[in-house]
Protein backbone atom coordinates (compact mmCIF):
# COMPACT_ATOMS: atom_id res chain seq x y z
CA UNK A 1 0.00 0.00 0.00
CA UNK A 2 1.44 3.26 -0.78
CA UNK A 3 2.53 5.65 1.77
CA UNK A 4 2.08 9.70 2.07
CA UNK A 5 3.90 11.95 4.65
CA UNK A 6 2.67 15.26 5.46
CA UNK A 7 5.85 17.48 6.98
CA UNK A 8 4.20 20.69 6.74
CA UNK A 9 1.01 22.05 8.09
CA UNK A 10 -1.61 21.70 5.25
CA UNK A 11 -4.83 23.20 4.10
CA UNK A 12 -7.76 21.12 5.62
CA UNK A 13 -9.07 21.02 1.95
CA UNK A 14 -5.93 18.94 1.19
CA UNK A 15 -6.24 16.79 3.46
CA UNK A 16 -9.68 16.18 2.97
CA UNK A 17 -8.15 14.50 -0.10
CA UNK A 18 -5.78 12.74 1.16
CA UNK A 19 -8.62 10.86 3.13
CA UNK A 20 -10.52 10.36 0.03
CA UNK A 21 -7.30 8.87 -1.27
CA UNK A 22 -7.63 5.95 0.86
CA UNK A 23 -10.21 4.74 -1.59
CA UNK A 24 -7.40 4.05 -3.81
CA UNK A 25 -5.48 2.23 -1.12
CA UNK A 26 -2.91 5.48 -0.14
CA UNK A 27 -2.33 6.14 3.48
CA UNK A 28 -0.85 8.91 5.23
CA UNK A 29 0.36 10.56 8.12
CA UNK A 30 0.99 13.97 9.53
CA UNK A 31 4.47 14.56 11.15
CA UNK A 32 5.63 18.37 11.40
CA UNK A 33 8.65 19.85 12.37
CA UNK A 34 10.60 16.84 11.90
CA UNK A 35 14.77 17.45 11.05
CA UNK A 36 17.95 15.72 11.35
CA UNK A 37 18.02 11.86 11.75
CA UNK A 38 14.04 11.79 12.48
CA UNK A 39 13.48 13.26 9.25
CA UNK A 40 15.81 10.94 7.48
CA UNK A 41 14.03 7.49 9.03
CA UNK A 42 10.53 9.01 8.42
CA UNK A 43 11.34 9.96 4.61
CA UNK A 44 12.30 5.98 4.84
CA UNK A 45 8.66 5.00 5.98
CA UNK A 46 6.92 6.46 2.64
CA UNK A 47 6.75 6.12 -0.83
CA UNK A 48 5.65 9.99 -0.89
CA UNK A 49 6.41 13.38 0.67
CA UNK A 50 4.56 16.99 0.40
CA UNK A 51 5.72 19.56 2.23
CA UNK A 52 5.39 23.18 1.83
CA UNK A 53 8.42 25.78 3.03
CA UNK A 54 8.93 24.99 7.05
CA UNK A 55 11.17 21.53 6.32
CA UNK A 56 14.42 21.12 4.75
CA UNK A 57 14.88 17.92 2.52
CA UNK A 58 18.95 17.71 2.33
CA UNK A 59 20.96 15.11 0.92
CA UNK A 60 21.76 13.99 4.79
CA UNK A 61 17.55 13.59 4.79
CA UNK A 62 17.40 11.09 1.60
CA UNK A 63 20.67 9.37 2.21
CA UNK A 64 20.40 5.78 1.83
CA UNK A 65 16.44 5.94 0.74
CA UNK A 66 15.67 3.20 -1.30
CA UNK A 67 11.72 3.73 -1.19
CA UNK A 68 10.67 7.39 -1.40
CA UNK A 69 9.94 7.78 -5.28
CA UNK A 70 8.44 11.51 -5.09
CA UNK A 71 8.59 14.60 -3.09
CA UNK A 72 5.67 17.53 -3.92
CA UNK A 73 5.94 20.81 -2.72
CA UNK A 74 2.72 22.64 -2.08
CA UNK A 75 3.79 26.00 -3.69
CA UNK A 76 6.41 27.32 -6.23
CA UNK A 77 9.80 27.81 -4.72
CA UNK A 78 11.44 24.49 -4.15
CA UNK A 79 14.86 25.73 -2.68
CA UNK A 80 14.37 23.91 0.60
CA UNK A 81 15.05 20.37 -1.10
CA UNK A 82 17.78 19.07 -1.83
CA UNK A 83 16.69 18.31 -6.01
CA UNK A 84 20.49 17.25 -7.06
CA UNK A 85 20.58 14.62 -4.31
CA UNK A 86 16.67 13.99 -5.31
CA UNK A 87 18.13 13.71 -8.92
CA UNK A 88 21.08 11.03 -8.09
CA UNK A 89 18.30 9.14 -6.34
CA UNK A 90 16.11 8.98 -9.06
CA UNK A 91 13.35 10.64 -6.58
CA UNK A 92 10.75 12.78 -8.51
CA UNK A 93 10.24 16.38 -7.06
CA UNK A 94 7.03 18.67 -8.12
CA UNK A 95 5.79 21.76 -7.53
CA UNK A 96 2.36 23.99 -8.15
CA UNK A 97 3.10 26.86 -9.93
CA UNK A 98 0.07 28.42 -9.89
CA UNK A 99 -1.85 28.64 -7.23
CA UNK A 100 -0.38 31.02 -5.13
CA UNK A 101 0.17 33.17 -8.08
CA UNK A 102 -2.98 36.18 -7.44
CA UNK A 103 -2.16 35.71 -3.31
CA UNK A 104 1.43 36.69 -3.85
CA UNK A 105 0.91 39.28 -6.64
CA UNK A 106 -1.91 41.47 -4.55
CA UNK A 107 0.79 41.13 -1.80
CA UNK A 108 3.95 43.00 -3.57
CA UNK A 109 1.00 45.43 -4.71
CA UNK A 110 -0.62 45.94 -1.50
CA UNK A 111 3.53 46.53 0.08
CA UNK A 112 3.79 49.13 -2.65
CA UNK A 113 0.45 50.48 -1.66
CA UNK A 114 1.36 50.47 2.01
CA UNK A 115 4.81 52.26 1.37
CA UNK A 116 2.93 54.85 -0.91
CA UNK A 117 0.70 56.17 2.15
CA UNK A 118 2.77 55.27 5.43
CA UNK A 119 0.22 53.05 6.20
CA UNK A 120 2.09 50.76 8.99
CA UNK A 121 3.77 53.91 10.17
CA UNK A 122 0.79 56.13 10.98
CA UNK A 123 -1.09 52.97 12.39
CA UNK A 124 1.53 52.93 14.96
CA UNK A 125 1.70 56.41 15.61
CA UNK A 126 -2.24 56.84 16.11
CA UNK A 127 -1.74 53.70 18.06
CA UNK A 128 0.58 55.47 20.41
CA UNK A 129 -2.10 58.37 20.72
CA UNK A 130 -0.67 60.60 18.12
CA UNK A 131 -2.24 62.45 15.66
CA UNK A 132 0.54 63.54 12.83
CA UNK A 133 -1.26 63.98 10.05
CA UNK A 134 1.37 66.19 8.14
CA UNK A 135 4.30 63.81 9.04
CA UNK A 136 2.90 61.17 6.94
CA UNK A 137 2.51 62.26 3.60
CA UNK A 138 2.16 60.09 0.95
CA UNK A 139 2.28 59.35 -2.79
CA UNK A 140 -0.62 58.95 -5.33
CA UNK A 141 0.24 55.75 -7.97
CA UNK A 142 -1.41 57.10 -10.74
CA UNK A 143 0.52 58.65 -13.13
CA UNK A 144 3.88 56.57 -11.29
CA UNK A 145 6.33 54.19 -13.37
CA UNK A 146 6.48 50.70 -12.16
CA UNK A 147 9.60 48.41 -13.27
CA UNK A 148 9.33 44.85 -13.13
CA UNK A 149 11.94 42.52 -13.14
CA UNK A 150 10.56 38.97 -13.87
CA UNK A 151 7.40 38.79 -16.07
CA UNK A 152 5.94 35.61 -15.59
CA UNK A 153 3.01 34.68 -14.02
CA UNK A 154 3.15 36.67 -10.86
CA UNK A 155 5.18 39.51 -12.98
CA UNK A 156 2.26 39.55 -14.97
CA UNK A 157 -0.51 39.94 -12.87
CA UNK A 158 1.29 42.52 -10.80
CA UNK A 159 1.30 44.31 -14.33
CA UNK A 160 -2.52 44.09 -14.74
CA UNK A 161 -2.92 45.01 -11.20
CA UNK A 162 -0.95 48.11 -11.93
CA UNK A 163 -2.16 49.25 -14.98
CA UNK A 164 -5.89 49.50 -13.26
CA UNK A 165 -4.25 52.06 -10.66
CA UNK A 166 -3.22 53.97 -13.84
CA UNK A 167 0.59 53.20 -13.41
CA UNK A 168 3.32 53.67 -16.43
CA UNK A 169 4.73 49.87 -16.24
CA UNK A 170 8.17 48.89 -17.44
CA UNK A 171 9.60 45.41 -16.77
CA UNK A 172 12.40 43.14 -18.02
CA UNK A 173 12.38 39.62 -18.38
CA UNK A 174 14.99 37.97 -20.68
CA UNK A 175 12.43 35.85 -22.18
CA UNK A 176 8.92 37.89 -22.88
CA UNK A 177 8.54 38.82 -26.65
CA UNK A 178 7.96 42.49 -27.56
CA UNK A 179 4.93 41.38 -28.83
CA UNK A 180 3.22 39.81 -25.79
CA UNK A 181 4.79 42.45 -23.77
CA UNK A 182 2.94 45.27 -26.18
CA UNK A 183 -0.50 43.09 -25.05
CA UNK A 184 0.10 43.52 -21.69
CA UNK A 185 0.50 47.35 -21.72
CA UNK A 186 4.08 46.79 -20.54
CA UNK A 187 6.99 49.02 -22.17
CA UNK A 188 9.70 46.04 -22.28
CA UNK A 189 13.55 47.30 -21.28
CA UNK A 190 16.30 45.64 -22.89
CA UNK A 191 18.43 45.45 -19.03
CA UNK A 192 17.69 45.70 -15.63
CA UNK A 193 20.20 48.51 -15.06
CA UNK A 194 18.31 50.73 -18.27
CA UNK A 195 15.01 50.57 -16.73
CA UNK A 196 16.70 51.59 -13.19
CA UNK A 197 16.89 55.70 -13.84
CA UNK A 198 13.35 56.20 -14.48
CA UNK A 199 11.00 53.63 -12.67
CA UNK A 200 9.59 55.56 -8.82
CA UNK A 201 9.03 51.90 -7.64
CA UNK A 202 10.59 48.63 -8.28
CA UNK A 203 9.72 45.16 -7.85
CA UNK A 204 11.42 41.67 -8.23
CA UNK A 205 9.57 38.31 -9.50
CA UNK A 206 12.35 36.13 -10.28
CA UNK A 207 14.37 33.23 -8.86
CA UNK A 208 17.81 34.00 -7.06
CA UNK A 209 20.25 32.69 -9.39
CA UNK A 210 23.66 33.84 -10.17
CA UNK A 211 22.84 36.21 -12.61
CA UNK A 212 19.74 38.06 -9.89
CA UNK A 213 21.54 37.91 -6.69
CA UNK A 214 22.33 41.71 -5.58
CA UNK A 215 20.13 42.97 -9.08
CA UNK A 216 20.51 45.94 -7.30
CA UNK A 217 23.46 46.37 -4.73
CA UNK A 218 26.05 49.31 -4.40
CA UNK A 219 26.92 50.11 -7.81
CA UNK A 220 22.86 50.00 -8.71
CA UNK A 221 22.44 52.97 -6.34
CA UNK A 222 24.20 55.37 -8.80
CA UNK A 223 21.54 54.76 -10.90
CA UNK A 224 18.44 54.87 -9.12
CA UNK A 225 15.67 57.76 -9.37
CA UNK A 226 15.83 59.49 -5.94
CA UNK A 227 13.18 58.77 -3.84
CA UNK A 228 12.61 54.99 -5.10
CA UNK A 229 10.55 52.64 -3.59
CA UNK A 230 11.50 49.18 -3.66
CA UNK A 231 9.74 45.67 -3.43
CA UNK A 232 10.27 41.98 -2.88
CA UNK A 233 8.09 39.48 -2.32
CA UNK A 234 10.04 37.03 -4.81
CA UNK A 235 13.40 35.50 -3.19
CA UNK A 236 15.86 37.20 -0.44
CA UNK A 237 19.04 37.90 -2.08
CA UNK A 238 18.00 39.41 -5.13
CA UNK A 239 18.48 42.80 -3.36
CA UNK A 240 21.82 43.43 -1.08
CA UNK A 241 20.54 44.35 2.04
CA UNK A 242 23.56 46.25 2.75
CA UNK A 243 23.07 48.19 -0.07
CA UNK A 244 19.23 48.75 0.87
CA UNK A 245 20.43 50.32 4.12
CA UNK A 246 22.57 52.71 2.58
CA UNK A 247 20.27 54.06 -0.02
CA UNK A 248 17.63 54.95 2.84
CA UNK A 249 20.54 56.56 4.69
CA UNK A 250 21.62 58.64 1.92
CA UNK A 251 17.85 59.07 0.64
CA UNK A 252 18.49 57.31 -2.89
CA UNK A 253 15.99 55.08 -1.55
CA UNK A 254 12.47 56.60 -0.36
CA UNK A 255 11.02 53.02 0.81
CA UNK A 256 11.32 49.58 1.00
CA UNK A 257 8.97 46.71 1.38
CA UNK A 258 10.13 43.12 1.69
CA UNK A 259 8.70 39.85 2.58
CA UNK A 260 11.88 37.95 1.92
CA UNK A 261 15.05 38.03 3.44
CA UNK A 262 18.69 36.65 2.78
CA UNK A 263 18.60 34.34 5.88
CA UNK A 264 15.13 33.30 7.06
CA UNK A 265 13.80 32.80 9.49
CA UNK A 266 14.43 37.21 9.91
CA UNK A 267 13.78 38.48 13.43
CA UNK A 268 16.88 40.92 13.04
CA UNK A 269 18.20 43.64 10.81
CA UNK A 270 19.42 47.07 10.97
CA UNK A 271 16.35 47.76 8.21
CA UNK A 272 13.61 47.02 10.59
CA UNK A 273 14.72 49.96 12.62
CA UNK A 274 14.68 52.63 10.04
CA UNK A 275 11.75 54.54 8.72
CA UNK A 276 10.95 54.21 5.36
CA UNK A 277 10.63 50.81 5.96
CA UNK A 278 7.62 47.97 5.43
CA UNK A 279 8.52 44.17 6.43
CA UNK A 280 6.78 41.18 6.59
CA UNK A 281 7.68 37.51 7.36
CA UNK A 282 7.16 35.44 3.95
CA UNK A 283 3.85 35.95 3.63
CA UNK A 284 3.12 36.32 0.10
CA UNK A 285 1.13 33.02 -0.58
CA UNK A 286 -0.11 33.29 2.95
CA UNK A 287 -3.79 33.38 2.10
CA UNK A 288 -6.58 30.97 2.83
CA UNK A 289 -7.13 30.43 -1.51
CA UNK A 290 -3.55 30.13 -2.04
CA UNK A 291 -3.01 27.39 0.88
CA UNK A 292 -5.90 25.79 -0.15
CA UNK A 293 -5.05 25.66 -4.11
CA UNK A 294 -1.53 24.70 -3.61
CA UNK A 295 -1.86 21.71 -1.24
CA UNK A 296 -5.41 20.36 -3.16
CA UNK A 297 -3.08 20.53 -6.14
CA UNK A 298 -0.50 19.17 -4.29
CA UNK A 299 -2.13 16.15 -3.02
CA UNK A 300 -3.40 15.74 -6.32
CA UNK A 301 0.17 15.53 -8.26
CA UNK A 302 1.18 12.71 -5.43
CA UNK A 303 -1.66 10.38 -5.60
CA UNK A 304 -1.49 10.83 -9.24
CA UNK A 305 1.80 9.88 -9.57
CA UNK A 306 2.14 7.02 -6.88
CA UNK A 307 -1.74 5.34 -8.62
CA UNK A 308 -1.13 5.95 -12.54
CA UNK A 309 2.77 7.42 -12.63
CA UNK A 310 1.58 10.14 -13.49
CA UNK A 311 4.18 12.91 -13.41
CA UNK A 312 3.56 16.36 -13.98
CA UNK A 313 5.07 20.20 -13.01
CA UNK A 314 8.31 18.05 -12.14
CA UNK A 315 11.06 20.37 -11.52
CA UNK A 316 13.80 17.73 -11.69
CA UNK A 317 12.22 14.92 -14.33
CA UNK A 318 9.99 13.92 -16.57
CA UNK A 319 7.45 11.86 -17.87
CA UNK A 320 9.50 10.10 -20.37
CA UNK A 321 9.36 6.59 -21.84
CA UNK A 322 12.55 4.83 -21.01
CA UNK A 323 12.88 3.37 -24.51
CA UNK A 324 12.05 6.55 -25.97
CA UNK A 325 14.42 8.16 -23.66
CA UNK A 326 17.50 6.00 -24.81
CA UNK A 327 16.79 6.58 -28.21
CA UNK A 328 17.76 10.60 -28.16
CA UNK A 329 19.18 10.61 -24.84
CA UNK A 330 22.26 12.38 -26.66
CA UNK A 331 20.40 14.76 -28.70
CA UNK A 332 18.75 16.02 -25.46
CA UNK A 333 22.22 16.87 -24.23
CA UNK A 334 22.79 18.77 -27.53
CA UNK A 335 20.05 20.36 -27.94
CA UNK A 336 19.40 21.43 -24.35
CA UNK A 337 23.63 23.11 -24.92
CA UNK A 338 22.35 24.76 -28.26
CA UNK A 339 19.86 26.32 -26.76
CA UNK A 340 21.72 27.61 -23.39
CA UNK A 341 24.37 28.70 -26.01
CA UNK A 342 22.32 30.80 -28.43
CA UNK A 343 20.29 32.12 -25.61
CA UNK A 344 24.30 33.62 -23.93
CA UNK A 345 24.94 35.33 -27.37
CA UNK A 346 22.61 38.27 -27.06
CA UNK A 347 21.34 40.57 -24.20
CA UNK A 348 17.96 41.43 -26.49
CA UNK A 349 14.30 40.48 -26.13
CA UNK A 350 13.99 37.29 -27.92
CA UNK A 351 11.19 37.35 -30.62
CA UNK A 352 10.68 33.61 -31.86
CA UNK A 353 13.48 30.63 -32.41
CA UNK A 354 13.27 27.45 -34.29
CA UNK A 355 14.73 24.09 -34.12
CA UNK A 356 15.74 21.67 -37.34
CA UNK A 357 17.00 18.60 -37.98
CA UNK A 358 18.28 17.07 -40.46
CA UNK A 359 19.77 13.30 -41.46
CA UNK A 360 18.82 10.11 -39.15
CA UNK A 361 17.85 12.27 -35.96
CA UNK A 362 14.65 13.14 -37.97
CA UNK A 363 13.40 9.81 -38.27
CA UNK A 364 13.13 9.90 -34.36
CA UNK A 365 10.54 11.02 -31.81
CA UNK A 366 12.22 14.78 -32.01
CA UNK A 367 9.26 15.96 -29.73
CA UNK A 368 11.51 15.64 -26.43
CA UNK A 369 14.23 17.13 -28.55
CA UNK A 370 12.52 19.95 -29.12
CA UNK A 371 11.83 20.42 -25.67
CA UNK A 372 15.32 20.51 -24.60
CA UNK A 373 16.13 22.79 -26.66
CA UNK A 374 13.54 25.07 -25.50
CA UNK A 375 14.66 23.96 -21.76
CA UNK A 376 18.25 25.16 -22.23
CA UNK A 377 16.81 28.82 -24.23
CA UNK A 378 15.31 29.38 -20.62
CA UNK A 379 17.79 27.87 -18.07
CA UNK A 380 19.05 31.09 -16.97
CA UNK A 381 16.42 33.13 -16.91
CA UNK A 382 13.28 30.47 -15.31
CA UNK A 383 13.66 28.72 -12.14
CA UNK A 384 12.54 24.91 -12.35
CA UNK A 385 12.32 25.15 -16.09
CA UNK A 386 12.53 21.46 -17.65
CA UNK A 387 11.31 19.33 -21.06
CA UNK A 388 7.67 19.27 -19.34
CA UNK A 389 6.91 22.78 -19.20
CA UNK A 390 9.38 24.42 -21.36
CA UNK A 391 7.22 24.94 -24.59
CA UNK A 392 4.64 26.43 -22.11
CA UNK A 393 6.78 28.42 -20.45
CA UNK A 394 8.21 30.16 -24.19
CA UNK A 395 4.56 30.18 -25.14
CA UNK A 396 3.29 32.32 -22.00
CA UNK A 397 6.15 34.73 -23.45
CA UNK A 398 5.04 35.15 -26.49
CA UNK A 399 7.90 33.21 -28.33
CA UNK A 400 7.70 30.79 -31.34
CA UNK A 401 9.00 28.24 -31.38
CA UNK A 402 9.07 26.17 -35.10
CA UNK A 403 10.53 22.57 -35.54
CA UNK A 404 11.42 21.28 -39.49
CA UNK A 405 12.96 17.77 -40.11
CA UNK A 406 14.52 16.86 -43.45
CA UNK A 407 15.49 12.83 -43.59
CA UNK A 408 18.48 13.53 -46.45
CA UNK A 409 21.93 13.75 -44.94
CA UNK A 410 23.99 16.12 -44.94
CA UNK A 411 27.77 16.84 -43.52
CA UNK A 412 26.93 14.35 -40.62
CA UNK A 413 24.51 11.30 -40.23
CA UNK A 414 23.01 13.98 -37.95
CA UNK A 415 22.46 17.84 -37.40
CA UNK A 416 20.45 19.48 -34.93
CA UNK A 417 20.45 23.23 -36.04
CA UNK A 418 18.92 26.15 -33.78
CA UNK A 419 17.85 29.96 -34.62
CA UNK A 420 17.07 32.69 -32.18
CA UNK A 421 15.63 36.03 -33.04
CA UNK A 422 16.28 38.60 -30.59
CA UNK A 423 15.37 42.13 -32.24
CA UNK A 424 16.94 42.51 -35.73
CA UNK A 425 19.49 40.06 -35.43
CA UNK A 426 19.07 36.36 -35.41
CA UNK A 427 21.46 33.76 -34.32
CA UNK A 428 22.04 30.52 -35.78
CA UNK A 429 23.74 27.34 -34.08
CA UNK A 430 24.56 23.55 -35.45
CA UNK A 431 25.38 20.81 -33.33
CA UNK A 432 25.93 17.02 -33.77
CA UNK A 433 26.98 13.92 -31.64
CA UNK A 434 30.48 12.40 -31.62
CA UNK A 435 29.96 8.86 -30.68
CA UNK A 436 27.13 8.07 -28.87
CA UNK A 437 27.25 11.07 -26.01
CA UNK A 438 29.60 13.45 -27.10
CA UNK A 439 27.93 17.43 -28.12
CA UNK A 440 29.99 19.21 -30.79
CA UNK A 441 29.29 22.92 -32.15
CA UNK A 442 29.74 22.05 -36.12
CA UNK A 443 28.40 25.59 -37.23
CA UNK A 444 27.88 28.88 -35.21
CA UNK A 445 26.17 32.02 -36.96
CA UNK A 446 26.85 30.71 -40.63
CA UNK A 447 30.28 29.75 -39.96
CA UNK A 448 31.47 25.96 -40.23
CA UNK A 449 33.65 24.64 -37.13
CA UNK A 450 34.25 22.19 -34.30
CA UNK A 451 34.09 23.24 -31.07
CA UNK A 452 33.52 21.97 -27.90
CA UNK A 453 29.99 22.97 -26.17
CA UNK A 454 31.03 22.43 -22.46
CA UNK A 455 32.50 24.45 -19.82
CA UNK A 456 34.06 28.53 -20.78
CA UNK A 457 33.86 29.40 -24.33
CA UNK A 458 34.96 32.92 -25.73
CA UNK A 459 33.13 33.63 -29.17
CA UNK A 460 34.42 36.45 -30.72
CA UNK A 461 34.48 37.42 -34.16
CA UNK A 462 36.91 39.34 -35.87
CA UNK A 463 38.18 40.24 -39.51
CA UNK A 464 40.35 37.19 -40.99
CA UNK A 465 43.93 38.70 -41.39
CA UNK A 466 47.38 37.74 -40.20
CA UNK A 467 47.72 37.44 -36.78
CA UNK A 468 44.64 37.40 -34.96
CA UNK A 469 44.87 34.19 -33.74
CA UNK A 470 48.52 34.79 -31.72
CA UNK A 471 47.49 38.29 -30.57
CA UNK A 472 44.35 36.70 -28.70
CA UNK A 473 46.70 33.95 -27.42
CA UNK A 474 49.37 36.49 -26.43
CA UNK A 475 46.43 39.01 -24.57
CA UNK A 476 45.20 35.40 -22.65
CA UNK A 477 48.56 34.30 -21.77
CA UNK A 478 49.60 37.51 -20.48
CA UNK A 479 46.93 37.35 -17.78
CA UNK A 480 47.24 33.81 -16.80
CA UNK A 481 44.12 32.54 -18.79
CA UNK A 482 44.67 28.88 -20.32
CA UNK A 483 42.95 28.02 -23.49
CA UNK A 484 42.35 24.74 -23.86
CA UNK A 485 41.00 24.28 -27.72
CA UNK A 486 40.69 26.82 -30.47
CA UNK A 487 38.47 27.07 -33.37
CA UNK A 488 38.15 29.53 -36.42
CA UNK A 489 35.07 29.65 -38.75
CA UNK A 490 35.33 31.88 -42.11
CA UNK A 491 33.40 33.02 -44.80
CA UNK A 492 36.14 33.68 -47.14
CA UNK A 493 40.07 34.40 -46.87
CA UNK A 494 40.18 37.98 -45.43
CA UNK A 495 36.38 38.92 -45.21
CA UNK A 496 34.36 37.95 -42.04
CA UNK A 497 35.28 35.18 -39.14
CA UNK A 498 34.34 33.93 -35.94
CA UNK A 499 36.67 32.38 -33.32
CA UNK A 500 35.22 30.00 -30.38
CA UNK A 501 38.13 29.11 -27.78
CA UNK A 502 37.63 26.47 -25.14
CA UNK A 503 39.00 27.87 -21.61
CA UNK A 504 40.31 26.64 -18.27
CA UNK A 505 38.70 29.51 -16.07
CA UNK A 506 36.56 32.25 -16.96
CA UNK A 507 38.32 35.12 -18.20
CA UNK A 508 38.78 38.69 -15.85
CA UNK A 509 37.10 41.57 -17.24
CA UNK A 510 41.09 42.65 -17.44
CA UNK A 511 41.26 39.96 -20.29
CA UNK A 512 38.27 40.30 -21.73
CA UNK A 513 39.40 43.58 -22.53
CA UNK A 514 42.70 43.35 -23.90
CA UNK A 515 40.94 40.82 -26.21
CA UNK A 516 38.84 43.02 -27.38
CA UNK A 517 41.63 45.97 -27.56
CA UNK A 518 43.58 43.33 -30.00
CA UNK A 519 43.30 44.85 -33.62
CA UNK A 520 41.12 43.00 -36.03
CA UNK A 521 38.77 42.10 -33.00
CA UNK A 522 34.96 43.27 -33.73
CA UNK A 523 33.39 41.16 -30.90
CA UNK A 524 33.97 39.12 -28.00
CA UNK A 525 31.53 37.72 -25.24
CA UNK A 526 32.20 35.02 -22.92
CA UNK A 527 29.65 31.95 -22.76
CA UNK A 528 29.88 29.60 -19.51
CA UNK A 529 27.88 26.19 -20.38
CA UNK A 530 27.82 23.12 -18.36
CA UNK A 531 30.94 20.53 -17.80
CA UNK A 532 31.43 17.62 -20.39
CA UNK A 533 29.15 14.65 -18.99
CA UNK A 534 26.82 16.75 -17.07
CA UNK A 535 23.80 16.07 -17.41
CA UNK A 536 20.78 18.76 -16.84
CA UNK A 537 19.01 17.41 -13.80
CA UNK A 538 15.29 17.28 -15.27
CA UNK A 539 17.28 14.11 -17.76
CA UNK A 540 19.68 12.70 -14.93
CA UNK A 541 16.49 12.30 -12.98
CA UNK A 542 14.36 10.44 -15.88
CA UNK A 543 17.40 7.92 -16.53
CA UNK A 544 17.64 7.36 -12.57
CA UNK A 545 13.71 6.62 -12.61
CA UNK A 546 13.61 4.41 -15.03
CA UNK A 547 16.49 2.32 -13.70
CA UNK A 548 14.80 2.03 -10.25
CA UNK A 549 12.40 -0.96 -9.05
Amino acid sequence: MPSIIVLDTLSPDGLALLDAAAAAGISYEVVTGLSGDALREALTRHDGAICRSGVKITAAALAGNHRLKAIVRAGVGTDNIDKEAATRQGIVVMNTPAGNTVSTAEHAFALLLGLSRNIAAADASLRDHKWDRNKFMGAQLAGKTLGIVGLGRIGQAVAARARAFDMRVMGFDPFLSPDRAAELGIELIESVRGMLPHVDYLTVHTPLTDETRHLVGMEELKLLKRGVRLINCARGGIYDEQALVSGLQSGVIGGVALDVFEKEPCTDSPLFGMPGVLVTPHLGASTEEAQSQVAVEGVGLLVDFLTTGTIKHAVNSSAVDPAALEGVRGFLDLAWRLGQLVSRLDDGQPRSCSIAYRGEIASRNTRLVTAAFAAGLLESAIEDVNIVNAEMLLRDRGIELVEQSRTDPGAFSSVVAVDLVSGDRVHRAAGTLFGHAMPRLVQLEGHRLEAYLDGVLLVFTHQDVPGIIGRVGTAFGQLGVNIAQMTVGRSAPGGDAIGVLNLDQEPSAEALAAVLACPGIRSARVVKLPPAGQLPCWLAASAAASRRP
